[in-house]
């Protein structure tokens, strides 16, 4: 059999999964490539890569889904392979012969593979014939109503695009139609089948690792029922709760599945289990998971050097896989706000920092720095926990999670950590409907103190503006820091910065208060904090009864908080009103609020304004200044990050204007349209006797 030693590789993707195949290369010996398109031009993939081969423009279709230019990239640099990663090209059966045919060798599965999988309802009729359980197909145009709930999905989809739930026989050729033009859309294919929606389904795959020599692994099971728009959030290896028949029933399913259509490399079967334990095939995915690593982490593995040694036509290390050990999860940490319907935010990344310990790892595609733009997938990293059993995993995986700094757009960190906190959660009680049932209390305000956080703000920020004319004043005198403590004395000059501002208790000054005022952030709840600067320099709280400062500098305050001492990490965006507050518990988001609200922000009742930068992809058939709407009526569709996201009119009304074109790009806050409210009528008196 031939032997294709890679000695450099291109991935043809972008973002962490390039970063995470570099990693392995790197350990290997392997050259690394990659490719990038105009927004992405200072990635951290493009910088991690030995090279990098542009790919003009910004649009995905323009760029990472060109595979004629992603072909052409790995020639010109030289390589001998090429990685798909996950997305974009990845289960394109005609990019992976492109790159066959170019001579290169394709770290993929065999492209007759792929074209079998491609479609969900080839893929489900072939399963059907190697004996590995199905849901029975509804078919549209007869469903009646003991069909119901369905499921609608897009056949050559993925990535939750073009699915919906129809729960009322009325509403399907409305989906209908909504779903197949986003797969087209999204897929260049609208094709929509329709199967029974599973209540309270949980969602188990298998990860499986074939070679040319007749192996196939099956590597346990993955349970990845915490979605958000069919979307996966929380992973986690081995799917907790399944009894061991139930188990061996979905291995020996899985590798009937690879064997069915002469499988090689790394790929996943994926299940849906009924709330009775009866499991059902879904689709294979042809390429490697975002959830890999949990697997790898339980079995000890790095699935992309053994993706690597068997595109290289080596065969599989041993007949059989190693022994699991322990539990692993893995949380997906999105530029998001799950408060406002999952909106994808952008903007800069000022930090993105995860503590480091036994049993932690982080797989990430952006860094302190970066910028967050409107054209890809807001996914920033991936955060796993290892541990012997699931809830040391859990409980380490949370409070990584709690002690991260990330600073910078709104981001799901929080829910993460309330999601694996939850009751359900700790008691495997798992299934796709998770977050339509928990998102009210998952999201809603926490037991936090943004109060006292604003305080340290606002003291930090009062040290920042005086600490120059105290160093004026203070540097002939300075003090040294002591060698033995490395404690700053008041009035010393440290050499990373203005000096910390210590107390011993609280002080009786004359001067007046000053108040400071903040927005939190994403919950716009104001704070005001009342302080007092004296000539000393050193700020301290006006009426907090319990509070009393101890050390303050421009980036750390300590207080002790009834008796408790509690430490406070300032940092304030570079050139903006925004600050972050990090404690070890928690972290806030503040925006710095002038003293007087300026009239001329005020839009006009009813103005429609885009939550997020994005492309109007449609709006409401016959919308036009003048059209009657009604209160929650979808009228716009924006695309931003690969999602879809609905504009509905705010209340019954009159459409006043709209400005939406589609095609058109916005940005953030772009009036879109203005929905004049009907006037409430008027009172009926009542009848007198």
């Amino acid at each position: 059999m031939r032997r294709d030693v890679i000695h450099s590789l291109l991935v043809a993707n972008r973002g962490e999964i390039a970063c995470r195949v570099f990693r392995t290369c790197r350990d290997l010996g392997i050259t690394t490539v990659a490719v990038y398109s105009d927004a992405d031009a200072d990635a951290l993939h493009v910088r991690e890569a030995d090279l990098a081969v542009r790919l003009p423009g910004a649009a995905p279709a323009d760029t990472y889904l060109r595979g004629d230019l992603v072909v052409a990239a790995a020639l010109a640099a030289g390589a001998d392979a090429v990685h798909p990663g996950y997305g974009f090209l990845s289960e394109n059966a005609g990019f992976a012969a492109a790159v066959q045919e170019a001579g290169l060798v394709w770290v993929g599965p065999p492209v007759k593979a792929i074209e079998l999988m491609a479609s969900k309802t080839r893929a489900k009729e072939l399963m059907a014939g190697a004996g590995v359980p199905l849901l029975a197909p509804v078919y549209p145009a007869t469903a009646g109503e003991d069909d119901l709930p369905l499921l609608l999905k897009a056949a050559a989809g993925g990535g939750g695009r073009g699915m919906r739930i129809v729960r009322e026989l009325g509403a399907l050729p409305r989906e209908l139609e909504a779903a197949s033009a986003e797969a087209a859309s999204a897929f260049g294919d609208g094709e929509v089948f329709a199967e029974p929606y599973v209540e309270r389904g949980r969602h188990v795959e298998v990860q499986v690792m074939a070679d040319a020599h007749d192996t196939v692994w099956a590597l346990g099971t993955r349970d990845c029922s915490l979605q958000r728009r069919h979307q996966k959030v929380i992973e986690e290896a081995p799917a907790p709760g399944l009894d061991d028949s139930l188990r061996e029933r979905l291995h020996e399913a899985a590798v009937a599945a690879a064997r069915a259509v002469g499988y090689r490399g790394a790929g996943t079967v994926e299940f849906l289990v009924s709330a009775e334990g009866r499991p059902y095939f879904l689709e294979m995915n042809t390429r490697l998971q975002v959830e890999h690593p949990v697997t790898e982490a339980v079995f000890g593995l790095d699935l992309v050097a053994l993706q690597l040694r068997v595109a290289e036509g080596e065969p599989l290390p041993a007949p059989t896989p190693p022994q699991p050990s322990g539990h692993a999860v893995e949380a997906r940490l999105y530029a998001e706000d799950p408060a406002r319907d999952w909106q994808p935010q952008t903007g800069t990344l000022l930090a993105l920092e995860v503590p480091d310990a036994p049993g932690l790892r982080l797989d990430a595609g952006y860094a302190g720095g970066d910028t967050i733009g409107v054209h890809y997938d807001p996914m920033l990293a991936k955060v796993i926990a290892h541990a012997p059993t699931r809830p040391e995993a859990v409980r380490l995986l949370a409070r990584a999670l709690e002690r991260a700094r990330i600073h910078g757009p709104v981001t799901n960190r929080d829910l993460l950590v309330r999601s694996l906190r939850h009751p359900d959660f700790a008691a495997a009680r798992l299934d796709t409907g998770f977050y339509d049932r928990h998102l009210a209390v998952l999201t809603a305000p926490g037991p936090g103190d943004p109060a006292t956080a604003a305080l340290a703000a606002a003291l930090a920020a009062a040290v920042r503006r005086t600490a120059p004319a105290q160093a004026a004043r203070t540097g002939a005198r300075a003090e040294a820091v002591r060698p033995a403590t490395g404690a700053v004395q008041p009035g010393a000059l440290a050499a990373g910065g203005p000096p910390p501002v210590r107390f011993g208790a609280w002080r009786n000054v004359p001067s007046g208060p000053q108040l400071k005022r903040y927005r939190g952030e994403p919950d716009g709840a104001e704070h005001e904090v009342a302080y007092r600067t004296p000539r000393t320099g050193a700020p301290e709280p006006y009426e907090a009864p319990g509070v009393r400062v101890l050390a303050v500098r421009p980036d750390h305050v300590t207080l002790e908080l009834d008796g408790v001492t509690r430490h406070f990490t300032v940092t304030t965006a570079p050139g903006a009103d925004r600050v972050h507050v990090d404690t070890p518990g928690a972290s806030y988001t503040f925006t710095a609020l002038p003293r007087f609200t300026d009239p001329a922000t005020h839009t006009a009742p009813g103005s429609l304004l885009a939550p997020m930068p994005g492309t109007v992809v449609r709006v409401a058939d016959g919308l036009a200044a003048g059209a009657a709407v009604e209160a929650g009526q979808p009228l716009i569709w924006l695309e931003a990050m690969k999602m879809e996201h609905r504009i509905l009119a705010p209340a019954s009304g009159t459409l006043t204007a709209l400005h939406a074109v589609p095609g058109h790009q916005v940005e953030v806050g772009a009036l879109l349209a203005v929905v004049q409210e009907d006037p409430a009528p008027a009172p009926v008196p009542e009848e007198t006797a």
